[in-house]
């Protein structure tokens, strides 16, 4: 196990050895097709199959993802290419998942897709280990641990345990928390998925996505579904994502401690209601959270009166852009019920915690709350 601290980490890791009058950091290899005599059994032969800068931001992942421990990491185009990549690899037809149905938007997706392809889909929810109810049996149990938007938090060891047990594979969804926040891979879990278009890379300016393994065997099956699909990313976006990962501690530092700092605010304010930061002492899911996680996130979400007061509040804020997405260093949030699909009240607020003064973003938080509520 690796002693170096989280900062010394991300801003060396997957640096490769220094050569005179070399970048620390190469910039992105373009290639489409590589010199290739005889036999193909070097590791780049065709751009599809790898990429050196691929190569390198994968080493960095991780090394975050599992400090000093023999792992391998594949890089997708986007977070739903990266889940994908794992439900479509493992599951055939007659075998049974478990999803949680309290999970990211796009799963009812995945999971049509699934059963169109003759894979029985087993929901229950995050919070309270539910899906533990529905496991005998299963091939796989996904898990989204803070679930997106509720921000639920499993117990990743007692679900494992038991999956384990019954010969089920376990993969976490860590986008909200990070390898900072959470490594699911040391809870036991087989896969450690993430969108990186989140936090990881934090500044909304790319699409990425990863799966983290130790098992050679299913790494590869991962790998072979990227290659059959072509859900590949382009090397310009995976190096913007190896520079910005220098800067991950620093981002998540920050935006963890203004998210609690806004909890705690938004915890006593009378307009608010259903508050959830797994942070906060006071959070149902704090207890797990603690156990498990290292730091908890830059999401908060609460409920405001409904609909009006909500679309109110958003348009009254004047350092949080009205957006979707989450884990950036400039503070964004939406009413959630927007976009249908998610079980969630009207007034429903999904609010992505930037890296502000913490001061400044609960001033223009507490006066966008006045403006909503005034009147009522």
């Amino acid at each position: 196990m690796s002693t170096k601290g989280d900062g010394t980490r991300a801003v060396r890791a997957g640096l490769p050895e220094p050569r005179q009058y070399e970048p620390t950091l190469p910039g992105p290899v373009f290639a489409a097709h590589y010199h290739l005599s005889g036999e193909p059994t070097g590791p780049y032969t065709y751009g599809r199959d790898g990429n050196p800068t691929w190569t390198r931001l994968e080493q960095a992942i991780g090394e975050l993802e599992a400090p000093g421990e023999d792992v391998e990491t594949t890089v997708f185009a986007s977070g739903m290419a990266a889940i994908s990549a794992v439900l479509l690899s493992q599951a055939r037809s007659g075998d049974a998942v478990v999803l949680p149905d309290d999970g990211y938007q796009a799963l009812p997706l995945l999971r049509d897709q699934l059963e169109a392809y003759g894979v029985e889909v087993r929901t229950a929810p995050t919070g309270g280990d539910a899906q533990l109810a529905v496991l005998e049996g299963a091939k796989l149990l996904w898990l989204e641990t803070p679930s997106n938007p509720g921000l639920d938090v499993c117990d990743v060891r007692r679900l494992v345990e038991a999956a384990h047990a019954g010969g089920t594979l376990v993969a976490v969804d860590n986008t909200l928390a990070t390898p900072l926040g959470q490594r699911p891979l040391e809870l036991g879990a087989d896969f450690s998925v993430a969108s990186d278009t989140k936090g990881m890379t934090g500044h909304g300016d790319l699409l990425l996505g990863h799966v983290t393994c130790r098992a050679p065997e299913l790494t590869a099956g991962v790998r072979r579904w990227r290659k059959i699909a072509g859900a590949i990313p382009g090397p310009m976006e995976a190096w913007l994502a190896h520079r910005s990962l220098a800067t991950l501690e620093l981002r998540i530092e920050r935006q963890c401690a203004n998210a609690l700092a806004l909890a705690e605010v938004l915890s006593k304010h009378q307009a608010v209601s259903g508050l959830r930061y797994p942070g906060l002492p006071t959070d149902p899911s704090y207890a797990n959270a603690v156990r498990q996680m290292r730091r908890f996130g830059s999401v908060v979400s609460f409920v405001l009166g409904d609909r009006g007061t909500a679309e109110r509040f958003l348009a009254a804020l004047r350092l949080v852009e009205d957006a979707t997405s989450f884990g950036g260093v400039r503070s964004t949030a939406e009413r959630r019920g927007r976009w249908g699909g998610d079980a969630v009240p009207a007034g429903f607020i999904r609010f992505s915690v930037g890296a502000e003064n913490a001061a400044d973003l609960v001033a223009d938080v507490e006066q966008a709350l006045a403006a909503a509520t005034a009147g009522s």
